[in-house]
């Protein structure tokens, strides 16, 4: 089944601020019914009514991916309000309070990234691809990162996360292609995100000027990578990872 994200039924975790809310709204623009999850309930409350401000459906469910109780019930939703399940978007993450070396990072810390980031995205495509190939098939998108791919000091917990995501992308992906489920992933890197606002302009521009296009990235650019993974454009394509980064990971430029 391919998907073009109008008229369907989307889940996007993650929701409440940033990749997944950018996406959430896009989805909604196009005509699908979102439903919203994070841990945020207010933040969350905040998203949906901007859908539904616009003229969108969505619904807005609070929970913590990182319990399975909580996966099954959010997928049970979408199909007990909109009957079906086309779309997943896995973009709840934890990120480290600061970036600092690994003999330094409170295990705590380290726990929380790769139980939001990797198992929250295990649980929920568990519980959403039954729910997709009941349907006949469906796309999932997680949200990795640039860092996932190469490196970054300072960042242990949120790497070893995101690279794990990349592997188990690939492995369900395989798991699922004959029965119509895609599952691909993409790599944003220097993205225009509240948690860049926080670092202030002086860090946003250093860190724009390592980028090769010279700029950073917004989540409205993403948001519209994850559409057309989920469109009927992309129908061949599964297992991937689809790098959104300006250039930063195709190497040096020769000149500055």
């Amino acid at each position: 089944m391919t998907i073009d994200g109008g008229a369907h039924v989307v889940l996007v975790t993650g929701a409440s601020r940033g990749i997944g809310a950018a996406t959430a709204r896009a989805f909604a623009a196009a005509g699908a019914s979102v439903v919203l999850v994070a841990r945020d309930a207010q933040r969350l409350a905040t998203v949906r009514d901007e859908i539904a401000a616009a003229g969108g459906t969505a619904i807005a469910l609070p929970a913590d991916v990182s319990e399975s109780g909580a996966t099954e019930a959010m997928v049970g939703r979408a199909v007990g309000e909109f009957g079906r399940l086309d779309v997943a978007v896995n973009a709840a993450a934890a990120h480290g309070s600061r970036p600092r070396p690994l003999a330094e990072v409170p295990p705590d810390e380290f726990d929380a990234a790769i139980t939001v980031t990797l198992r929250g995205t295990f649980l929920s495509m568990r519980s959403e691809i039954p729910a997709m190939i009941a349907t006949g098939g469906g796309a999932i998108v997680n949200v990795a990162s640039t860092a996932g791919l190469r490196s970054l000091a300072g960042l242990a917990g949120y790497v070893a996360a995101k690279r794990a995501l990349i592997g188990l992308t690939e492995s369900a992906a395989l798991d699922y292609a004959a029965q119509g489920v895609r599952i691909n992933a993409i790599a944003p890197g220097p993205i225009h995100t509240e948690q860049l606002d926080r670092a202030g302009a002086a860090a946003r521009e250093h860190v724009a000027r390592a980028v090769p296009a010279k700029r950073l990235g917004t989540v409205d650019e993403v948001a519209a990578a994850i559409r057309w993974l989920c469109a009927p454009e992309a129908a061949f394509v599964t297992g991937s990872t689809l790098v959104i980064d300006g250039g930063l990971l195709a190497g040096t430029p020769t000149f500055a």
